[in-house]
């Protein structure tokens, strides 16, 4: 009897391996398919686009890259935490803020091969923030500048408090 029972469980073994492979296989196999592109980007969500760089944002971008042109750390992490004004509460770098929503972050080094992370949050341990989206980008045309937009629940440019992490591997 126990010879059978290991027959089975050794059928129902291979079976589940099969059958695991062949759905694996299915899902790879369907690459193209994609959420509508109306669903991505809402229209409510406005532009995507970033501002200009203005003359004062690229001169203070060289600048920043010239002081922390002797740093040479083989791994380095940064982490500011902007208010939602525009001013930085804490943290290591330059905050530029250009509309509602939209503000740049300069450091002293180069970011545009880092990994960019931020999430809405408040300077203080005060409260819970607003809720809201944020998105963040390399910023066009400064290598040493991140671009963060902040937004409300409902997809509309808002002013909100961030922290921003960037990590050179």
């Amino acid at each position: 009897m126990s010879t059978s029972f290991r027959r089975k469980a050794a059928a129902v073994t291979f079976a589940v391996l099969a059958l695991s492979l062949a759905g694996g296989g299915i899902a790879i196999a369907q690459p193209s398919a994609k959420a509508p592109q109306e669903a991505a980007q809402p229209a409510a969500r406005g532009t995507n686009s970033q501002p200009p760089v203005t003359t004062e944002s690229a001169r203070m971008a060289k600048a920043a890259l010239k002081s922390g042109a002797a740093t040479t750390l083989v791994a380095t992490t940064s982490v500011v935490v902007v208010n939602s004004n525009g001013t930085k509460a804490r943290g290591v770098g330059t905050v530029i803020k250009y509309g509602v929503g939209q503000y740049e972050v300069q450091f002293g080094f180069t970011v545009t091969s880092a990994v960019i992370v931020a999430t809405v949050g408040r300077a203080d341990a005060c409260c819970i923030p607003p809720g809201g989206e944020i998105s963040v980008a390399p910023r066009l045309s400064t290598p040493n500048g991140v671009f963060v937009q902040t937004r409300n629940s409902a997809g509309t440019p808002t002013d909100l408090g961030f922290h921003l992490v960037v990590h050179l591997p």
